[in-house]
């Protein structure tokens, strides 16, 4: 553990807020270092930081001021690629090489009832795209040339007006380099669906969360290879602190109700020590690896990630801010 982190760990947490020259709802957020910083939102919004956040550079993509960016993942300075959720055509991926200068459409939605929700990439070629069902089964795309092109992969059937949420850009995770984990919600429960070959095969596990159409599994986390933290609730009543969370220790075959929060739309690990829960009504640190919570603020927020001890979160109206230390 740093001394930073035994710093915080003594200490109260505070979000110090950054100035991002835009007042777009921002829930796209991409830590790639101490130092840069991409996030991403409404009207084709990104932002980007190379100094900590000390100065953020806001812009819009070309064509796409109707669009919601509500994934951004980038690998430097100069590369990113966003994701925009909208009904049929309305999702959509974009890609920079020059830090935003110019921007190129790689893949727009084939699905007229299709939604994007959450993107993730193992390494700069491959990645892996959730959408929710179509026909009955989750709409998964994968790449293997950087998002030049796009391969439909299948899932186990979707249960009865399940669902992913594109709240965070989260709610797809990956490690290695073909694991990969998707989290739903719905009125059947929401569920963690896993695969170690890249997105061709699936296991599916149910957890606590979920039990409405509006409520579910919104963001997860990988502790470790066996220990993961899912956050979620229900976004229409977001006071409310049941079925809120809940973690496993092996390997996402079963799932335990931590304790509540209220809704939370995002969840980021801080080391091996930490975890930081943001949502509409605040934010909560996690010292023991999601099972229980500590409140430290009341500010709205959409998304939170990390960088080694650096920890930013992004939210509505142009809201950046970034974990005091």
């Amino acid at each position: 553990m740093t001394n930073m982190l035994l710093f915080w760990l003594g200490a109260s947490l505070t979000w110090n807020a950054q100035v991002s020259n835009t007042t777009a709802s921002l829930r796209g957020l991409c830590v790639v270092s101490s130092k840069v910083v991409w996030a991403s939102g409404t009207k084709g919004t990104f932002l980007t930081t190379t100094d900590g956040g000390s100065h953020w550079r806001a812009g819009t993509v070309p064509s796409a001021e109707d669009l919601d960016f509500r994934d951004v993942e980038a690998f430097d300075a100069n590369t990113a690629y966003v994701m925009a959720s909208g009904d049929g055509s309305k999702s959509r991926i974009y890609r920079t090489g020059d830090a935003g200068a110019h921007w190129q459409l790689l893949f727009t939605n084939p699905d007229a009832k299709g939604f994007f929700d959450s993107l993730a990439f193992w390494d700069k070629q491959h990645a892996i795209l959730v959408g929710d069902p179509v026909d009955g089964h989750f709409a998964i795309f994968t790449t293997a040339d950087g998002g030049k092109t796009w391969q439909r992969q299948q899932t186990p059937p979707a249960l009865a007006d399940e669902g992913a949420f594109a709240a965070s850009g989260t709610s797809v995770v990956v490690r290695g380099r073909k694991d990969a984990w998707f989290v739903t919600g719905g009125p059947g429960g929401g569920r963690v669906f896993r695969t170690s070959d890249g997105g061709i095969t699936w296991t599916v596990a149910a957890t606590p969360l979920g039990g409405t159409k509006t409520a579910g599994i919104f963001s997860l986390v990988l502790v470790d290879k066996t220990h993961a933290v899912a956050v979620g609730g229900d976004y229409q009543t977001a006071q409310a602190k049941e079925k809120t969370a809940a973690l496993t220790s092996d390997g996402g075959k079963t799932w335990q109700a931590a304790e509540a929060l209220g809704y939370r739309s995002g969840v980021a690990a801080i080391g091996d020590a930490l975890l930081i829960a943001v949502g509409t009504t605040g934010s909560d640190v996690s010292q023991d690896g999601g099972k229980s919570w500590t409140h430290f603020s009341d500010v709205n927020l959409n998304a939170v990630a990390s960088h080694g001890n650096g920890v930013w979160a992004v939210g509505p109206k142009g809201a950046v801010v970034k974990l005091a230390n």
